[in-house]
């Protein structure tokens, strides 16, 4: 049996450390867009995505809004901790609290005139809290966007609108689905007059996704948990598409991974409601729902690329990924695009 790095090992690659996107591009459109189809590969701008679709198409998003979830606190002895909620309550809610160590159930730490209680300790740093008021308000008043710690740079104004996307309507992510960053208004405009219909699902990002993956996710098959939510309208669109021969197209791997959940063996339409995904998408997996994949270019040894890997090959992904780099674009959160057809 292989060992945890030679399991890895396929998909890494090197980076050059300049093609990591420290900012967004200036325009929510303006990046660009690396089409993957059949064996070819060619190059776009984000601009251009309603030209490489078909009327009857629709395009899946995700309408999970990040959490301003960061939270600089004290200490009644003075240090610092940095919360990250993970969720928005109501409700004592579970946090990532660093440093963690030194930290006791029962214990006070605060952010300027609020509080945060210590409930319950849990595993890697995650506690039980409970705040003197409402979640959502605490995040509000004193909170940061998480940006991803590749960034390497403290939150901006501009973060605040950029590292959100045009559908966020649900709070509950601390991180964005990021392929969706690319859809401007506009594009969404011309999608439609193309007669490409958007449609919405929600799944609220986690913390898993800044963690690295461990030998126990290989071994089980499983990753973190997320909770997602598929409307009837969806259900309805995504079974009209289908009738129609249509493509279903998911923008990002968060819809990915919801999408396929919902969808039974055997079926090609979700069923609606709510559920929660622990779905590890990887070399051999059966896509059931989605027919083409926008999403950005992700690290290495990691799970979002082990996905696009399975949807695409791996062998045509990573010719991809080389021609990116050797094309100089910009790679994760706030880096360009791929579609794969």
């Amino acid at each position: 049996m292989k060992s945890f790095e030679e399991q890895l090992a396929p998909y890494d690659y090197l980076l050059p450390e300049g093609l990591i996107a420290r900012h967004p591009p200036d325009a929510r459109d303006g990046g660009r867009l690396l089409v993957v189809g059949g064996q070819a590969l060619s190059h776009h701008m984000v601009q251009e995505l309603p030209e490489m679709l078909r009327s009857g198409d629709i395009l899946v998003v995700n309408d999970t809004r990040v959490m301003r979830a960061r939270l600089r606190c004290r200490r009644e002895t003075g240090g610092a901790v940095e919360a990250l909620f993970l969720e928005p309550g109501p409700g004592p809610i579970r946090a990532l609290l660093r440093p963690s160590k030194k930290l006791r159930v029962g214990e006070v730490i605060r952010v300027e005139e609020d509080r945060l209680e210590l409930v319950e300790k849990g595993e890697g740093g995650e506690w039980l809290v409970r705040c003197s008021l409402d979640p959502v308000e605490m995040m509000e008043r004193h909170g940061e966007m998480p940006l991803p710690p590749y960034l390497q740079r403290p939150e901006e104004t501009n973060d605040r609108q950029r590292y959100q996307t045009v559908f966020a309507d649900q709070p509950g992510a601390v991180a964005a689905p990021t392929a969706s960053l690319h859809l401007s208004s506009g594009i969404v405009e011309r999608l439609r007059e193309r007669g490409v219909s958007i449609h919405k699902i929600t799944l609220h990002v986690g913390i898993g996704t800044f963690r690295n993956l461990r030998p126990e996710d290989l071994e089980t098959g499983k990753l973190h948990p997320e909770w997602f939510s598929i409307p009837n309208e969806t259900r309805r669109a995504i079974q009209k598409c289908r009738d129609l021969g249509g493509r279903v197209v998911a923008v990002g791997t968060t819809v990915t991974r919801a999408l396929e959940t919902a969808t039974s063996e055997n079926e090609r339409v979700p069923k609606a409601g709510q559920g929660v995904t622990r779905l590890f998408l990887r070399e051999g997996a059966s896509f059931r729902c989605v027919d083409g994949l926008m999403t950005n270019f992700h690290l290495p040894r990691s799970s979002l690329l082990m996905l696009a890997c399975a949807f695409g090959g791996r062998e045509r992904i990573l010719e991809a990924y080389h021609a990116a780099i050797d094309q100089d674009y910009r790679f994760y959160s706030y880096g360009d695009s791929m579609l794969i057809l």
